[in-house]
């Protein structure tokens, strides 16, 4: 059996005492909210943290909020609550799908969305325990200095494989990150860096509170997953899609792929395919196409990546395909 190792707990009531507590542990310590991906990774040694900040008593962080027609989202609401909130499933269905597609429902009861986005980049070399990391002398990522997805690269490689940040990124989602130097609101594509180790364009004692979900202003998202189990796995390969119409033409659109690399990945030459053309059975294969060569998984998760970068047209096809349905 693994065991957590020894730390000091705290639950503040408040997000300027979390930050307090945060700032003064310094490298020794970590928030947590659910703690689906913080514990299991304490239990491994991938991460040891003294001094744990516990979110879940924190009433700011579990609120919905209407802001001039946007739905905001306290980042310590847990994923079950964001799935089946009536504002969400019928204004953003494809974030209310793309959570639903999250682990099982046992853990998306105690998971959250801010947990999700900040969620640990994931690789087969790393997500072991600390016994058979020692084995094959530890990665890069933890204890090592060799990825050993790729032992000449000079970074880790690592995957970035949140359910929710494709469709977010899709659509143009934004988040709120507060510390004692005030809050700053950003991009949620802005929170991430392509690097396995240095994944978060986060300071470490910033606390990321809200999701700012965009006006539903005409525009359509979803969401598409490959895993080997139809449920509990982690994407190995998925898409975000994104659409605004003019009339029935694509005015605006945004492709963003997860689990192909470090951070999400925007496929810029698949949306300018789209650009001004209808969204129909043409132009989706063309856009699908195009989204093929940006695709570069690497040997590091589930299934062949020969294989995985083959079915990535698909999985964007479908994606697209599911925009041009009446529930979409």
């Amino acid at each position: 059996m693994m065991r957590l190792p020894k730390f000091r707990y705290y639950a503040p009531r408040t997000i300027a005492e979390a930050i307090a507590i945060r700032v003064d542990a310094g490298p020794d310590g970590a928030y947590v909210a659910g703690g689906t991906d913080l514990y299991p990774n304490m239990k491994r040694r991938q991460q040891t943290p003294k001094v744990v900040v516990g979110l879940s008593r924190i009433d700011d962080l579990r609120r919905f909020e209407e802001r001039e027609g946007r739905l905001v989202l306290g980042a310590g609401l847990q994923l079950s609550e964001v799935e089946n909130d009536p504002r969400v499933r019928s204004r953003y269905p494809g974030l209310a799908h793309a959570v639903s597609e999250i682990s099982t429902p046992p853990l998306r009861n105690m998971g959250t969305i801010g947990g999700n986005l900040l969620l640990d980049t994931r690789c087969n070399y790393y997500d072991q325990n600390y016994e058979w990391r020692k084995a094959i002398d530890f990665c890069m990522k933890k204890d090592g200095t060799i990825c050993w997805v790729a032992p000449g690269s000079p970074k880790c490689l690592a995957v970035q494989s949140a359910d929710t940040v494709p469709v977010l990124i899709a659509m143009s989602a934004r988040a709120v990150l507060a510390s004692r130097d005030g809050e700053r609101e950003v991009a949620v594509e802005d929170l991430y860096e392509n690097d396995g180790i240095d994944y978060l364009r986060k300071r470490p004692d910033e606390l990321l509170t809200t999701v700012i979900l965009p006006k539903p202003n005409g525009w359509r998202a979803s969401y598409r997953k490959l895993r080997r189990r139809g449920a509990f796995d982690f994407p190995v390969l998925s898409v975000g899609a994104a659409v605004w119409l003019d009339g029935e033409r694509v005015a605006a659109a945004r492709l963003v792929l997860g689990g192909v690399a470090s951070a999400p990945l925007r496929l810029s030459s698949a949306e300018a395919v789209l650009d001004g053309r209808r969204l129909d059975r043409e132009s989706i294969e063309a856009a699908a196409a195009a989204a093929a060569g940006p695709s570069r998984p690497m040997d590091n998760t589930d299934f062949s990546f020969f294989w995985r970068k083959q079915v990535t047209s698909r999985f964007v096809a479908r994606a697209l395909e599911d925009l041009t349905r009446p529930s979409a």
